[in-house]
């Protein structure tokens, strides 16, 4: 016989694994369905720069174990000028950070099922009741949550989510030693998380340097396929080329060198969410997509949808007669703000 749960949750991101360990703790029975191997996990979805800010590790009890660097400034560089902000923040070593989520939902009570590829929802009577993974496999639950990212095989299968890839957002990011931190010629970036408009290194996007320690930083660029783009784009380069542009042209990497294995590539759709959820169903994290790069950092934004997901499911199963319909958590979604006393998913 199949198992069944009182959530069931796809993927295994900053939003998933946090909704899996605020309903652990809670006491429901969830399980977390990941596509990677645990070995490897999570290889293929290292995709964060991860900067963030004391309020989301605060929030979400976040260890200094998985923190590469503490840094005390914002450094905003145009290609003439640079602003510093004191904003005490943590670039944190993402694959860390989220093995110590998985890690962390386990030792709550949650259950974590790796290799298992989410196909699509199971449904009675139009609604859903459960999840089908590796072919044939099936999992059942009271509420589903599908966190797996632009992917949204079951946010799409159920209507829930009308994704168009007219604009999407591309970036590749190096880790990398023998920087000029300090060069005479830009702002300090000790301690700092650097971010740069420049039209000629990131046409419709921006560039950055995140000091990790010493003479290492994370650095990259993304930028958005869009008019901008097109008008100050360079003919036939791509994001790996622009990079390597500024690697050639910017001093500060005259001496660098690219770490071995620390190259990370991700992309993510620009888009104003639509529905969120249906019955027993919520879409969290950048699976709508609820999180936008440009607006930065995602991290606590992925993990804010995660929590008030559990907060949702954990209002809709209490009652004496749980309630999981879509009324429940009826919301105006065109404003970003919850109209229900209940809660809603897309409060994040």
């Amino acid at each position: 016989m199949s198992e069944r749960f009182d959530v069931v949750i796809a993927g295994a991101g900053p939003a998933g694994a946090q909704c899996a360990r605020d309903l652990a703790q809670r006491g429901y029975e969830v399980v977390l369905l990941e596509l990677e191997s645990e070995d490897e996990f999570p290889r293929q979805s290292n995709k964060s720069t991860a900067g963030t800010f004391p309020s989301m590790m605060a929030s979400f009890g976040v260890p200094d174990d998985v923190v590469m660097n503490y840094t005390d400034d914002v450094v905003l560089e145009s290609p003439s000028h640079h602003y510093v902000q004191n904003q005490p923040g943590a670039v944190l070593e993402f694959a860390e950070f989220k093995q110590w989520l998985v890690a962390d939902a386990r030792e709550k009570g949650a259950e974590v099922w790796f290799d298992a590829r989410v196909s699509r929802p199971i449904t009675e009577d139009g609604k859903p009741v459960g999840v089908r993974y590796n072919g044939d496999e099936e999992v059942y639950g009271d509420i589903i949550v599908d966190a797996t990212g632009p992917a949204a095989p079951l946010a799409k299968d159920l209507g829930v989510s009308d994704l168009e890839r007219e604009k999407q957002a591309i970036g590749v990011e190096y880790e990398m030693a023998g920087i000029d931190i300090d060069h005479p010629d830009y702002a300090d970036l000790t301690d700092s998380m650097m971010l740069r408009l420049d039209h000629d290194l990131a046409p419709g996007g921006y560039s950055w340097i995140f000091h990790t320690g010493g003479d290492e930083a994370k650095v990259g660029l993304c930028y958005i396929q869009n008019d901008s783009h097109r008008r100050h784009g360079k003919e036939g380069m791509s994001i790996d080329d622009y990079l390597q542009y500024w690697l050639d042209t910017d001093p500060r990497f005259e001496d660098a060198e690219r770490l071995e294995g620390k190259v990370h590539r991700g992309s993510a759709h620009i888009q104003t969410p639509g529905d969120l959820t249906t019955d027993s169903f919520m879409a969290i994290g950048d699976t709508v997509p609820t999180i936008d790069p440009l607006w930065g950092e995602g991290i606590h934004k992925g993990m804010q949808s995660g929590r008030v997901a559990a907060t949702t499911a954990d209002r809709c199963l209490t009652p004496e007669e749980p309630d999981t319909s879509r009324r429940r958590w009826r919301c105006t979604t065109s404003s970003g703000t919850a109209r229900s006393p209940r809660g809603c998913a897309s409060a994040c």
